[in-house]
């Protein structure tokens, strides 16, 4: 797991030369890509949520796309569409954005409903069908969508469906002063994106995503995710909690962070709650007496991980 590690702090340090003052955003993004996983980056404008869905993708050396959600955006501006071609008689795909390694799917709160299902197929499917025909997608692949969480004219919130399909959200926050300072002085006299290289290969990125799932997890630790997931469904301020889906994605969160964070083989409790808030938050849906006592799901997961008890066991695996 160190050579998971050391992959995983050179990815995050080039990132940071373009992200400044966010290593726990941005190493929840690269948990996010080694879990094959989709990540949604939801924050104010401005605070660089576009730029590190590319510097993930200069970083990889992985083709990049950007779908700009807006209103009048038809599913076929996403997947794609067949072409007829006079030449040759035929009609040929063309495919749309989503079929790309990096997909950055920016204010998609601002497309309909019909377009964000688009997104659906590809995100858990890794495929998208067009015309009856289905085409894979490359390997490997990610979806970073953004969200403003202010000016909710004109958009339309992300469905229960869609939200389950991303394995963690976060939020980028502003800088403090001295970051921020930092951000006027490195782009003083050029984008230090535009000096980004190349630090990991996709190869690289595929045997890290495979060596993820080795990551040992006791059975205490097992029933520990398992318990904080039910918890939120008993929760006496939510109308609905996490899915198994929801217990899937901690546990791969928490396998990914073991082994990149510390180049650990094994999972502690102790990441389950670093990862949870992450990774149920937006999975609960709060009750209406809920909201109007001004609750919100993260305090939720807060209540559910200081009372559900914490196992003792050992963690490490014997042998």
């Amino acid at each position: 797991m160190k050579n998971i590690q050391a992959l995983a702090d050179k990815l995050v340090a080039n990132i940071e030369k373009v992200i400044v003052g966010k290593r726990q955003a941005v190493r929840l993004v690269v948990v996010g890509l080694l879990c094959e996983g989709h990540v949604l980056i939801e924050d104010v404008p401005g605070v660089g949520k576009t730029m590190l869905a590319r510097s993930l993708a200069r970083s990889l050396g992985c083709s990049f796309s950007r779908i700009q959600c807006t209103p009048d955006m038809l599913p076929s501006d996403v997947t794609g569409v067949y072409v007829f071609n006079r030449a040759k008689q035929i009609f040929e795909f063309r495919p749309g954005p989503v079929v790309s390694q990096i997909v950055l799917a920016d204010e998609v709160n601002r497309a309909t409903p019909k377009t964000q299902a688009a997104l659906l197929e590809a995100m858990q499917e890794r495929q998208v069908t067009v015309n009856g025909t289905t085409h894979k997608l490359p390997r490997p692949f990610m979806v970073l969508a953004t969200q403003n969480p202010i000016e909710y004219e004109g958009t339309f919130p992300l469905p229960e469906a869609q939200l389950d399909r991303f394995l963690l959200r976060i939020h980028l926050g502003y800088p403090d002063l001295e970051d921020e300072i930092k951000v006027l002085e490195g782009q003083k006299l050029a984008h230090p994106f535009d000096s980004l290289e190349t630090v990991v290969s996709e190869e690289e990125v595929r045997e890290a995503q495979d060596a993820i799932r080795e990551v040992y997890l006791a059975d205490e630790v097992k029933r520990y995710i398992v318990e904080v997931v039910r918890a939120t469904r008993e929760h006496e301020g939510v109308y609905l909690g996490a899915s198994p889906r929801g217990s899937l994605a901690l546990t791969r969160a928490c396998q990914a962070w073991a082994a990149l964070a510390e180049g650990r083989g094994y999972v502690l409790p102790d990441d389950v709650k670093r990862l949870a808030p992450y990774a149920l938050g937006h999975r609960v849906i709060l009750s209406s007496s809920a909201r109007l006592r001004n609750l919100e799901p993260g305090d939720v997961v807060k209540d559910v991980l200081k009372n559900v008890p914490v196992p003792r066991g050992e963690a490490r695996k014997a042998g």
